[in-house]
């Protein structure tokens, strides 16, 4: 009987001495952070068997959660304030014995860190898709061991578009005036098709090998900083994809919601702010899954949306962001994406967040907004949103004709609800983005519609974002996401066209191209559009006036839809305008002796620099 029982310890010990730790998450952290807590995620085959201890000066050991799949440990620690940074030796025993030790790094936090500024009014930014951009290194178009290889034929495949590639073009956007980049997302998707767009995440702490990994995503940040331009990275809450490493082996049942037993959501995003909504509709639009290869991860999880909270603090100290874009802002729990902005804020006080919520009605889209005050009581501290709503309202009105309630006054119309913002400055505003018809196309590709939307844009209020290709025309034949977000043309060796050289461009891209360059490099140094009010006037005749200005500078901009050219007298403007005598035009560069009238030339905007 002894000796039994003596085998049985002999193979027990022989077991947890080939334990292994297969991940623990974050991969390493900083001293010197805010917030004195910080939970690792620790994965190994029955890890949880396992006792944890360690002597660091400046780190306690609050807690060890031991969860139903024995795989996993989550183990919170306290941080003092006046931690040293370094590397510390995490021991998980048996017993007394030690089974093996874990090396935990604390790196030293850059200490400019916390004051990062934010994308903000003073930015233009360019969204780019990163596979369907530039192929800066064909060396990583196809990685052992990933499910999806290069496939330029198939508009749903991956074309090589890599982070070397934006690299490789940041002259290019520079010039063109742009002083921010988001991408869409860059994470791991190692899925076994369409995996291109990014938002099938397989591992949240890597950028996709296909891209360059997290090395050129590193460098890509080092020459942003070069030209003073800032980074924005898109970021995915609600799901995973289904290749996600924890798919095989989940932490615990409610990880996810409605899972194995898959419900897709409703998409009633109003059940948010509904007072009248029901649970069962609720329910079947927080927890329904987007598709089937993306899971929809349960926030309401603790361990999860600390997972969750601490992944983006990880990204922003790491690659140094400036600015978040959160996916589909409605769907995850709307209690969980409260703490994530509040905990992100307190982290950095001076970065953006700017979330996306597909509403065409302003008072969806406030309710998300930092400083609402919400009848249902619901805080968020997101200080950005996407701006649908003004979105649609020009891409409408610009096409329409000029009736009572049609054409620009749907424009005039729209700003009139920024009563419903806490903030509609700092709002996000677009022509269009990787989710819907390119502008040129949702125009009739008609080129002065193009314009005047392009320079409506990059003068109202708010954060202006434009997609890239708007500057060449880029069109498209088809609707679905695989047409809209096309190759750039001269990003391949061997492309026909080239955007970058101008070999092939056609004339009417050409200055398309000078037209955004002029209006958004001018828009670098114009203080008037970063932080000026905006007033505007009632559109009268197929024309609309509103300015920017302060006390010191003021800047009229006019869109004239007519077939031909209006002069325009000045004195229904005078309560702005009064103190100005003449202007410049900054899209032409001609010089107005005289403001007291301004001609406009048929189907354009103006914008005019007004002088004392």
């Amino acid at each position: 009987m002894r000796k039994l029982f003596a085998l049985v310890i002999l193979l027990i010990s022989l077991h947890v001495g080939a334990q292994t730790i297969d991940r623990v998450e974050p991969p390493h952290w900083w001293a010197g952070m805010k917030s004195t807590e910080l939970q690792l995620m620790v994965h190994g085959t029955d890890i949880s068997n396992l006792d944890v201890s360690f002597d660091y000066p400046g780190v306690d050991l609050e807690s060890v959660s031991k969860v139903e799949n024995p795989n996993y440990l989550f183990i919170d620690l306290k941080l003092a304030k006046d931690v040293k940074p370094s590397a510390f030796d995490i021991h998980f025993k048996t017993g007394k014995e030690e089974v093996f030790s874990y090396s935990y790094e604390l790196r030293e936090r850059n200490p400019n860190s916390a004051e990062r500024e934010g994308f903000n009014p003073s930015d233009v930014i360019c969204l780019i898709t990163p596979d369907r951009f530039v192929n800066g290194d064909p060396s990583n178009d196809e990685v052992e061991g990933m499910k999806e290889g290069l496939n330029r034929a198939d508009k749903w495949g991956r074309h090589g578009g890599d982070i070397q590639g934006i690299i490789n073009a940041l002259d290019y956007l520079q010039n063109l005036g742009y002083t921010a980049v988001w991408l869409n997302p860059v994470l791991e998707n190692d899925m076994p098709g369409s995996s291109y767009h990014g938002y099938a995440t397989t591992d949240f702490y890597k950028v996709d090998a296909r891209y360059g990994g997290n090395e050129a995503y590193l460098r890509l940040k080092k020459e942003l900083d070069k030209r003073g331009m800032k980074l924005i990275m898109d970021m995915i809450f609600n799901h995973c994809g289904s290749e996600h490493w924890w798919m095989r082996d989940m932490p615990m049942k409610d990880w996810l919601n409605n899972y194995p037993e898959i419900k897709i959501t409703n998409h009633r995003r109003t059940v948010n702010q509904d007072p009248y909504a029901s649970d069962v509709d609720i329910s079947g639009m927080v927890d329904g899954w987007f598709v089937t290869a993306m899971p929809d991860m349960n926030q309401q999880n603790p361990f999860l949306a600390k997972y969750l909270i601490q992944n983006s603090i990880w990204w922003i100290e790491y690659e140094g962001l400036e600015g978040i874009r959160q996916d589909t802002w409605p769907y995850p729990d709307k209690n969980m994406m409260s703490d994530w902005t509040k905990a992100v804020l307190e982290e950095y006080p001076n970065f953006n967040i700017v979330g996306e919520e597909w509403s065409l009605n302003p008072a969806i889209v406030s309710y998300w907004q930092e400083g609402q005050n919400n009848r249902d009581g619901y805080k968020n501290y997101a200080p950005s949103m996407m701006d649908f709503p003004l979105q649609s309202a020009v891409s409408e009105g610009l096409k329409n004709e000029e009736t009572w309630g049609t054409g620009l006054i749907q424009i005039y119309e729209m700003l009139a609800n920024d009563f419903l913002y806490p903030d509609p400055e700092i709002l996000t505003i677009f022509p269009d983005n990787h989710d819907m018809s390119r502008f040129f196309v949702q125009v009739g590709e008609d080129v002065d519609l193009l314009k005047m939307g392009v320079a409506f844009f990059l003068t109202t209020r708010g954060i202006p974002q434009i997609y890239y290709g708007t500057e060449i025309l880029m069109r498209h034949d088809g609707s679905e996401h695989g047409d809209i977000r096309a190759d750039f043309p001269g990003g391949w060796e061997g492309d026909a066209v080239n955007a970058f050289t101008g070999e092939g461009l056609s004339e009417a891209a050409k200055d398309m191209q000078n037209y955004v360059a002029t209006i958004q490099n001018w828009r670098k140094t114009a203080s008037v559009i970063h932080s000026g009010k905006l007033k505007h006037f009632a559109p009268e005749e197929g024309t609309y006036v509103y300015f920017r200005y302060t006390k010191d500078a003021a800047v009229m901009v006019v869109l004239n839809k007519n077939g031909e050219a209006k002069t325009l007298k000045t004195d229904r403007f005078n309560e702005v305008i009064s103190a100005y005598t003449s202007g410049k035009e900054i899209i032409s560069g001609s010089t107005i002796n005289d403001i007291s009238s301004v001609n406009v030339p048929a189907r354009s905007a103006a914008i005019i620099e007004l002088k004392k």
